[in-house]
């Protein structure tokens, strides 16, 4: 009876172990996504990462763990290694064609990286690109800047609702750029597409 009662929950258990596996790897992602989050959060207080490459790279490092995550309860379901990997590269070399094929995307991505590292603008600053002659420019407040777009909030019109603008970057590059310091807008600091350091320092 005893043995018998031994082997009911030995089964039991045998039959929990993967679904306490999947929780455990899980709940390992959660936290260490936690973890993350927080040290970005203090490496951008201290200035270590600009900015306006925090949410750049706190997806980046969320989008890792969760396929790390997904790999491991893949493995512990039974698909084989070999047969992840050969699928994984197989995506990666997919995804590498159509990334090189796409241009206008490596354009934007490279314009990207120059206007983090030339501080043309920063996050809250308000910008408008110059079309020329009495033509209104493309204006707003700069909210967030990824690897293709930057997202300008518009000064919506009186009775009308609030509305954003996504501007490629590379866009930013090919017309005079007028730019208004932080949140308040107060009278513009660079009339063309450049960014004067001294200015910033101070």
């Amino acid at each position: 009876m005893m043995q018998s009662g031994f082997l009911w929950i030995q089964e039991r258990l045998g039959a929990l172990m993967p679904l306490g596996k999947f929780l455990l790897i899980i709940v390992g992602a959660w936290l260490l996504q936690r973890l993350i989050r927080t040290l970005i959060k203090r490496l951008a207080a201290r200035s270590v990462i600009p900015e306006e490459l925090v949410i750049m790279v706190r997806r980046v490092a969320s989008s890792l763990i969760t396929a790390t995550a997904l790999l491991l309860i893949l493995d512990h379901m039974g698909v084989s290694a070999p047969v992840l990997w050969t699928a994984l590269t197989g995506f990666v070399a997919v995804a590498a064609v159509a990334f090189f094929a796409a241009w206008s995307v490596l354009s934007n991505i490279f314009c990207m990286f120059l206007i983090v590292t030339t501080r043309l603008f920063r996050l809250y600053d308000h910008v408008e690109l110059l079309e020329g002659g009495d033509k209104p420019g493309l204006r707003g407040q700069v909210i967030d800047v990824n690897l293709i777009y930057t997202t300008l909030r518009e000064q919506p019109a009186e009775g009308q609702p609030a509305s954003t603008l996504q501007i490629p970057n590379s866009l930013f590059f090919q017309r005079a750029l007028r730019r208004w310091r932080g949140a308040g807008g107060r009278g513009p600091i660079a009339n063309v597409a450049r960014v004067d350091d001294a200015s910033d320092a101070g």
